[in-house]
Order: structure tokens, then C-alpha cells, then sequence
């Protein structure tokens, strides 16, 4: 029996980032139910493996991700809608597998990504694009919405510009992207390796812990009310942290004047 090629490649570097494929560039890294479940499945391996430090989401080929593969969109339309209530829910687990990751992640946006693509690129803690990228939430075009990546994505870019771009379906460029809050930074085309790379080497400074911390901080502080009760949680969180083995190490490299024991010398 034919078995599916892979459609995600995965590396590890010796300094610990995790560099996650999408490798369908004969139809731009369109998603499928394969995809779906074999990028879940290598995020789930990534965040649990202890000598991974960071997480680049990357893409062969000329495109991040084209959104929806045509003739699985062909399959999805035959199905009944209990079948459809399943295939989006496998969609939603991608999204927040990614989106609740431990380790930090990067989206490396060299392309088009659509659809599903920038829901990816709004699971992601960073997002850096080429100039050359081009962004689209075309669903309405298709008489759909983008829904199971909606909650993602309106976080990034905000409900007002969620308003335009979710309605028009228009394509918009990585300015763009930028102005709103979809990418954090935009660069030259043969910019961008080096562009990811600077962040890495930031990130890796950090307590792998603190920042796992740190974002958990970030989901659970986010829009709430600044009360007595959030006061005294955020002190709890930050006394925890002081006295933890990495926050020891951390103060102890600080006051010393010595790198901490996470950070690896380059070769």
C-alpha cells in the first residue's frame, strides 16, 4: 500500500532550535488532513524534547503556506457535517498545539501564506517576514470564514483590522503586515536567515524555564484587571521563580559577571 511522503521535515541544532519544515512546495505548502496531523505531531515531539530550546517554523519553496490544498478542499465538500466538525477540529488542535507551545517560536515568512498560513504566522510568540511575502484571509471568497484560526489571528491584528481584512479577503504585503501586528519585523529577502538568527541568539540568552514562565505569564495576565487579586498572583509567580534552581543560577551569573550555565559558547 502507497504510504504519504512526509510533508514536514524536521533538524535540531546543537544549540538546541528546532527547525520545523513544511515541505509540500509543489502545491505551496497547502494544508491537508496529512499535514494537519503531521505537523501536530512533530510540534508535540519539539515542545517535549528537553534538549530543544527554541522552535523556527519554516517553509520550502516560494510560498509559506498557500492555506487550504485544493483537492482536500474537493474531499471537505462531500463530507457530511458531523465529518466537518472532525476535520476542523484536527485543524484547531494544529493551531493550539502551536500556539500553546513551551518553547519559544519563530514563523520564517518567506512567501505567500493564506488562509491557514497566517494563522500559523499569528500562533507564533515571533514572526519575520521577507519583503516578498504577501498575507490573505481569502475565505470569504470561497463563501467560508476563518474561523477555527480566527481567535489567533484577531489577537495579532485586532478586531478593527480584523473588520478589513477578514471581509475583503484582499492580499496585503508584509508592510502591512507589519503595520498591524502580524509580523514583527520585515526585511530584505536575503535578509532573512540572518534576521531569525539575531532573534535566536537573544532568545537563548534567557532561562529556558524563565521563558516558559514568561509566556504563561503573558496568557494569563493578558486583559485582565488590575485588582488585588492579579497583584498578589504576580507576585506569587515572581517569588516561585527567584528561588527556583535557574533563578538562582541566573542572579548568582548576574552578580558574578559570568554567563549562566544555559548559555552555550559558539564555536
Amino acid at each position: 500500500m502507497a504510504t504519504n511522503p512526509q510533508a514536514i521535515q524536521l533538524s535540531i541544532g546543537p544549540t538546541g532550535v528546532a527547525t520545523v519544515t513544511l515541505d509540500r512546495p509543489g502545491v505551496h505548502n497547502a494544508f491537508d488532513d496529512h499535514l494537519i496531523a503531521e505537523l501536530t505531531h512533530k510540534l508535540r515531539d519539539v515542545d517535549h524534547n528537553p534538549a530543544v530550546r527554541a522552535v523556527v517554523l519554516a517553509a520550502q519553496g516560494k510560498s509559506f503556506s498557500a492555506g487550504a490544498d485544493l483537492n482536500w478542499m474537493k474531499r471537505v465538500a462531500r463530507y457530511s457535517e458531523a465529518d466537518n466538525i472532525r476535520d476542523a477540529v484536527a485543524l484547531a488542535s494544529l493551531m493550539r498545539t502551536l500556539d500553546a507551545m513551551a518553547k519559544p517560536t519563530i514563523a520564517r515568512v518567506q512567501g505567500a501564506a493564506f488562509g491557514g498560513g497566517v494563522g500559523l504566522v499569528a500562533c507564533c510568540d515571533i514572526a519575520v517576514a521577507s519583503t516578498a511575502a504577501t498575507f490573505s484571509l481569502s475565505e470569504v471568497r470561497l463563501g467560508l470564514i476563518p474561523a477555527v484560526i480566527s481567535p489567533y489571528v484577531i489577537r495579532a491584528i485586532g478586531s478593527r483590522n480584523a473588520r478589513r481584512y477578514f471581509l475583503t479577503g484582499e492580499r496585503f504585503d508584509a508592510g502591512e503586515a507589519l503595520r498591524i501586528g502580524l509580523v514583527h519585523s520585515a526585511v530584505e529577502d536575503g535578509e532573512l536567515d540572518r534576521a531569525v538568527e539575531r532573534i535566536l541568539d537573544e532568545l537563548l540568552k534567557g532561562g529556558p524555564k524563565a521563558i516558559t514562565a514568561a509566556k504563561n505569564l503573558i496568557a494569563h495576565i493578558a486583559h485582565r484587571p488590575m485588582d488585588q487579586l492579579l497583584a498578589e498572583e504576580t507576585a506569587a509567580r515572581i517569588a516561585q521563580i527567584r528561588v527556583s534552581p535557574e533563578g538562582q543560577e541566573g542572579i548568582a551569573a548576574f552578580l558574578d559577571k559570568r554567563p549562566a550555565g544555559w548559555i552555550k559558547a559558539k564555536d
